[in-house]
């Protein structure tokens, strides 16, 4: 039994031996654990928070947060009192009232504003005159048409006249006019041709093409641009060309195209019954080109129709021309002239055609004796186009301001007493004009009303103004 025993303790010692030196290895790994937990913090240099020094921090940020704004408002208050107590004391006496930029000031408002194409705000012009001011040398690139007469005589001259476009014809090889200066190919038509070309077209577009075919000439409408404003408005343009005579020469061979100058040429029927070719842009069933990728504007074409009725066939409308909205031109296929309105445009070499005069003949007899669907003279219809900025004030004057005036008659000269008893208690002013002035009170703009306003205690005045930029 003994032996036993021993061999149990000796068991249980062995047990000892194995258990104790696990606990000894935990024990250490835990007094590691917290040293370097200790040289953290040490190296921190700070501690972690507890709890309850976290809850104190917040308390603190909220009471600062809760008295930084018990001042603003404060200060808010005070800001507003002293404005108000500022606009009570000059209310009665004041000359000037600050805009409020909040309230009183819209900027930056955009808007198409369109008006009639040809002077005095006129949209169906219906009277054309070449001007005679013009010299040999510059008839022979282009005419200038006017909307009264230009002569060089004094005595027939409209002072109210003014231009609204010029025509011309160019020729892609100078036919039609004969050389200038002394240079083969110097020709005026050529010149016209060419500058049109470097206007319109791509850089490397020699020629230009209607409905997928090159034309070697070409009309040019050019309009004044002071009237187009920023643009021609698309969609608001027809020509109405008469039919032209082709009388002259009596055939069809070189001399008679030779022959069938501007200044030989008639309208077919010098009446009524003329036939008219009329023309349009075609930008209500066809989206834009742009040309030379958007800086010189966009372009549509020129096809038959009327702004009434609208584009002719407009499955396969019948193409006619060329429109740049942007630059105020409309460059018109000569070869669809003389297919369809009989302009025999002269082509021959070294001889002055004149055609300009060709297509100033058919517009201007259409104006004097055709009429559209609704009767009115044919013409030329146009309108300009141009995107307007404007910042609209509001001007207030409540009705306890503004009721006196600085005006001496106001009072009399010797006491300062009110010109009109009946003024006494209730004085009456008429507002007049509202004046405009920067921070430093110089004077920038003003504005008239219509019609003397009445300004008393019993009404008050809020007055719109608009500046357009």
């Amino acid at each position: 039994m003994a032996s036993i025993k021993r061999n149990r303790l000796s068991y249980a010692g062995s047990k000892m031996a194995i258990f104790g030196p696990r606990n000894i290895g935990r024990n250490i790994r835990r007094s590691a654990n917290r040293a370097v937990q200790r040289s953290q913090i040490s190296r921190g240099g700070e501690s972690p928070l507890q709890p309850d020094s976290a809850r104190n921090i917040a308390q603190q940020a909220r009471a600062r947060n809760i008295e930084i704004e018990r001042r603003a408002r404060q200060i808010a208050n005070q800001l507003i009192a002293q404005r108000e107590r500022a606009r009570l004391a000059a209310r009665n006496g004041r000359i000037f009232t600050e805009f409020d930029a909040d309230t009183d000031i819209i900027p930056n408002q955009q808007e198409i504003v369109t008006k009639g194409l040809f002077p005095n705000n006129v949209g169906n012009q219906t009277t054309f005159y070449t001007s005679s001011r013009l010299t040999s040398t510059q008839k022979r690139y282009y005419q200038e048409i006017w909307n009264g007469k230009n002569n060089t005589n004094v005595s027939n001259f409209d002072v109210t006249a003014s231009s609204m476009f010029s025509i011309a014809y160019g020729h892609s090889g100078g036919s039609g006019s004969a050389d200038e200066g002394g240079q083969v190919n110097d020709t005026p038509t050529r010149a016209i041709y060419s500058q049109y070309r470097l206007l319109c077209l791509e850089p490397n577009d020699k020629k230009f093409t209607f409905n997928g075919k090159d034309s070697d000439h070409i009309y040019a409408i050019n309009y004044n641009r002071a009237l187009i404003k920023e643009r021609l408005d698309e969609g608001n343009i027809e020509i109405n060309i008469s039919h032209l005579s082709g009388s002259v020469g009596g055939g069809k061979d070189s001399a008679f195209n030779n022959a069938h100058t501007g200044s030989h040429v008639r309208p077919l029927y010098q009446t009524s019954d003329c036939p008219q070719l009329r023309l349009v842009d075609d930008s209500k069933i066809t989206s834009a080109i742009s040309v030379r990728r958007g800086h010189f504007g966009r372009r549509y074409n020129i096809v038959s129709g009327s702004i009434e009725a609208g584009v002719y066939q407009s499955a396969t409308p019948h193409h006619f021309g060329l429109i740049y909205p942007d630059l105020g031109i409309v460059i018109l296929n000569a070869d669809g002239l003389n297919a369809s309105a009989s302009f025999s445009s002269v082509t021959g070499s070294e001889v002055s055609g004149d055609n300009a005069m060709k297509l100033f003949t058919a517009i201007s007899h259409s104006g004097a004796q055709m009429t559209d669907l609704s009767g009115d003279q044919s013409g030329m219809q146009a309108r300009s186009s141009e995107k307007v900025t404007s910042t609209h004030y509001f001007v207030r004057a409540t009705n306890a301001e503004y009721n006196f005036s600085n005006n001496p008659t106001f009072v009399t000269g010797s006491n300062g007493r009110f010109a009109q008893a009946s003024f006494i208690g209730d004085p009456k002013v008429y507002i007049t004009t509202i004046g405009m002035y920067n921070d430093r009170r110089e004077l920038l703009a003003s504005a008239k009303l219509s019609q003397p306003l009445l300004k008393s205690f019993t009404r008050e005045a809020l007055i719109k103004v608009k500046l357009d930029f």
